[in-house]
C-alpha cells in the first residue's frame, strides 16, 4: 500500500517568540528605565557655591531683615511644609541684583540637620534698590524629622551688585 503522504516531510516553520516591534519595545523600555536609574542614582554635583567676596562682606550690615516669620502647614500630598516669610532692606547706596541666604535648621542637641542656599532677591524679582523693601517667602518642604521645631537661623550668603 502506498501512501499519499511523503516519507520526509518538511517540519512546519518554527514560529518566533518576539518579533521586532516587541524587540524595539523592550529595548526602549529598558533604556528609559537606566537612565531614570542613572539620574535617580548618580551622585548629585554641588555646584561650588562662591563665599562672599570682601565687597560685599562689608555691605551685608545695609541689608536690614524685618518682619521674618515662620508658619507651618500641610500640602496638597499631605506633607509638612514649613514657610519662613519676611522683608529685606537694602538701606545703603548700591543697586543689588541678587541676595542669597543659608537657612540653617538645628536639632534638639544643636547640630545642624539642613542647611539650604536660597534666594530672597534676584534679578527676576527685579533686584533690590537702595532704599528699597521686599518681601520673601522661603518653602520647606524637606525640613527633617529631628528638626527642633525653632525658627532656623538665616545667614546672608551671596550679594551681587548691578
Amino acid at each position: 500500500m502506498a501512501s499519499n503522504y511523503p516519507l520526509s516531510a518538511a517540519a512546519p516553520p518554527k514560529r518566533q517568540m518576539f518579533g521586532l516591534p516587541q524587540i524595539v519595545l523592550l529595548a526602549l523600555v529598558l533604556s528609559g528605565a537606566g537612565v531614570v536609574a542613572y539620574l535617580e542614582l548618580a551622585p548629585q554635583k554641588r555646584v561650588a557655591e562662591a563665599p562672599l567676596t570682601p565687597e560685599a562682606r562689608t555691605y551685608i550690615r545695609n541689608l536690614k531683615l524685618s518682619d521674618v516669620g515662620m508658619k507651618a502647614a500641610k500640602n496638597y500630598f499631605s506633607q509638612m511644609v514649613v514657610e519662613i516669610a519676611g522683608n529685606i532692606t537694602n538701606a545703603g547706596d548700591r543697586n543689588l541684583d541678587t541676595v542669597e541666604i543659608y537657612c540653617v535648621f538645628y536639632d534638639y542637641y544643636g547640630k545642624v540637620t539642613l542647611r539650604q542656599r536660597v534666594p530672597i532677591v534676584s534679578t527676576k524679582m527685579g533686584g533690590l534698590k537702595p532704599g528699597e523693601t521686599k518681601s520673601f517667602r522661603l518653602p520647606f518642604d524637606n525640613t527633617p524629622e529631628s528638626w527642633n521645631q525653632m525658627m532656623p537661623r538665616l545667614v546672608i550668603a551671596a550679594v551681587k551688585f548691578n
